[in-house]
Order: structure tokens, then C-alpha cells, then sequence
């Protein structure tokens, strides 16, 4: 699913190039720097937010991607600093750049729960809903396929990013999409985080998850921005 996302983006970011540059020489470039700053963000962001003791006792497998073990918050956080790096040399601006990727972004996370659910990753909590499913390569208790209803949610999110962005009577969106997608995307994670099984290998003293408590951040900064943005209009 991860290959099947990363094609997503790229035929979304080849038809945006094509539509508001008139070319598409930069979506290979860009493609790579989104995939590198997703993979390692995401590797990153597993170790140093949710399984920091491990990894300083085991620093040899921090790089040990095949083993597992990857942070959406941190894949993010990653490819926003590929994506700064990239536009350096491009002749629009870092918001242009993050209001497009906002809705490939979107989509991609969606086809990557989708693949979560298929490999029995990111267990639900237990339920007799009538679509509970149970994961053999879990346990044979019931559970929500939260991971489904996450893609199923993002999946909606991108959908509505690419309306915006359709109905937009000025390509100079001023990073609205993006505060949208940080809102709506976190907002939805932290909901969702109720439905999940905390699996992490360490605990805090707060009553909310490690990914709730990662998504709060992000969702401030969504805010700032639509706020920013409608300011500056």
C-alpha cells in the first residue's frame, strides 16, 4: 500500500504541476524528497516518541526498518522539512508547495491504513459491534478496525482538500488547505487514538495517548495558520 500511496502522489502532484506550472520536469525530485522524509521522519519519529528506553539500549536498531515500526506524527514532521529543503529551489513559495501536498497527503494516509488493516496492525480495542473484526494474527477477540475507519476518514478529508482547491478562485490558497489538513487530520487521529489498544512500551502520567498527545501540536499550528490566513486575506 505504501508503493500504491507514493504512485497516488505522484500522478495527483504530476496533474497539479501540469495545471498551474505548465510542467512537470520537478515531480520526480519531489517525489524523492517526500518518500525520504517520510521514511526516515517516520522511523524517527517511532524511536525518540514511542519507544525511547529500547532504542538508547539498542541504538544499532534504530535503523532497523524491516523489524517495524514507524510514526505517522513523525513521517510528517518529516517530509515537511523535505519538503522546505525542496522548494528552496523552486520558484514558488513553501506554502504553495504545502497546500498541494496537503491533499496526496491526505490520500496516502488512507492507503496506508488500508494496509495496516491487511497486515493486523494498530489493534482496535475490543467490541461487539456487528462489524467488530477479529485479528487472527492478534487474538480471537473482536475488535473495531479502527484502521478503517481512519482510512475511511482521511480518505473524506482528501476528497474535501481537492474540492477546496478545485472551487478555489485563486491558486494563491495561502496555506488554508494545509491548516485544514493539519486540523482535520489530527483531529481525526486524536479521536480515533479512544478506539485503539496503547501498545506503547513506556508510560506517562497523562490520561491521553503518546499520539494524542503528538497530535495536539499539530492542530494548534492548523489553527494558527487558517488564522494567519485569514488575516492576511
Amino acid at each position: 500500500m505504501f508503493a500504491l500511496a507514493l504512485l497516488s502522489n505522484y500522478l495527483l502532484m504530476h496533474w497539479i504541476y501540469w495545471r498551474e506550472l505548465g510542467n512537470t520536469e520537478d515531480v520526480d525530485r519531489l517525489l524523492w524528497y517526500c518518500m525520504g522524509g517520510t521514511v526516515l521522519g517516520a522511523r524517527l519519529g517511532h524511536v525518540i516518541f514511542y519507544n525511547p528506553t529500547y532504542y538508547l539500549s539498542n541504538p544499532s536498531k534504530i535503523f532497523a526498518i524491516w523489524e517495524g515500526g514507524l510514526a505517522s506524527h513523525g513521517g510528517v514532521l518529516g517530509v515537511l522539512i523535505a519538503l522546505y529543503i525542496y522548494q528552496r529551489k523552486a520558484s514558488f513559495n513553501y506554502l504553495w508547495i504545502l497546500d498541494r501536498a496537503a491533499i496526496a497527503a491526505a490520500f496516502s494516509g488512507s492507503l496506508i491504513r488500508v494496509g495496516n488493516f491487511l497486515n493486523s496492525e494498530i489493534a482496535g480495542t475490543a467490541s461487539d459491534v456487528p462489524w467488530a473484526v477479529i485479528f487472527i494474527r492478534i487474538d480471537e477477540i473482536p475488535r473495531h478496525p479502527v484502521q478503517l475507519y481512519e482510512a475511511f476518514s482521511y480518505a473524506c478529508i482528501s476528497f474535501f482538500l481537492f474540492y477546496c482547491y478545485q472551487r478555489s478562485k485563486t491558486f494563491n490558497l495561502n496555506g488554508r488547505l494545509f491548516a485544514w489538513f493539519l486540523i482535520l487530520i489530527f483531529g481525526t487521529r486524536f479521536v480515533l487514538e479512544f478506539f485503539k489498544v496503547n501498545l506503547n512500551n513506556y508510560s506517562h502520567h497523562f490520561w491521553l495517548d503518546t499520539g494524542q498527545l503528538l497530535s495536539i501540536p499539530f492542530i494548534l499550528v492548523g489553527y494558527y495558520l487558517l488564522y494567519r490566513a485569514r488575516k492576511n486575506s
